[in-house]
């Protein structure tokens, strides 16, 4: 079935009242609009699996990362099942449209870690220059936690020599 705009505004409107969080509001709409401009930017074709997996397609092509592709298909299969909620979409078509499979995550998560040296100096001395001149104020609640896990860590990896 061929989804008109009003259609979809009506489906997107469904997707955002489920929705209690402002944050996620704003991230399905965000990610509803870039699957409804993609969609009516060519072709119409029927809303079906077929159109999600070529969206994917589009998606992986933009080269954006494995969770930013997921985020957004999961928002079009969110999409579909409220079309047929609203009855604008088969049943068996938003079931087809959910087994659309998401993109692997490849490759292992990389971070900004400190060295060890650093790290040394974080647990050893608080910031300073947000205590300075407030009497009575003690290190940030961080410092003090890894402190904390920094002693734990020594008792147990201590030696007895």
């Amino acid at each position: 079935m061929v989804l008109r705009l009003a259609d979809l505004d009506q489906a997107k409107s469904a997707v955002l009242s489920s929705l209690s969080s402002r944050d996620s509001q704003r991230g399905y709409r965000r990610a509803i609009d870039e699957f409804v401009e993609w969609y009516c930017s060519g072709p119409r074709l029927s809303f079906s699996r077929t159109v999600v997996v070529r969206y994917r397609m589009h998606l992986e092509s933009r080269m954006l990362a494995a969770g930013t592709i997921n985020l957004l298909l999961g928002a079009v299969r969110r999409l579909a099942y409220e079309a047929a909620d609203c009855g604008l979409l088969s049943p068996d078509v938003a079931s087809s449209i959910r087994r659309v499979k998401g993109v692997r995550k490849l490759g292992v998560r990389l971070g900004n870690w400190l060295a060890a040296e650093q790290g040394e100096t974080l647990w050893q001395c608080p910031d300073t220059e947000r205590l300075k001149g407030k009497p009575g104020l003690r290190e940030p609640a961080h410092v003090r936690a890894l402190r904390k896990l920094n002693n734990a860590f020594l008792v147990s990896h201590s030696h007895p020599r």
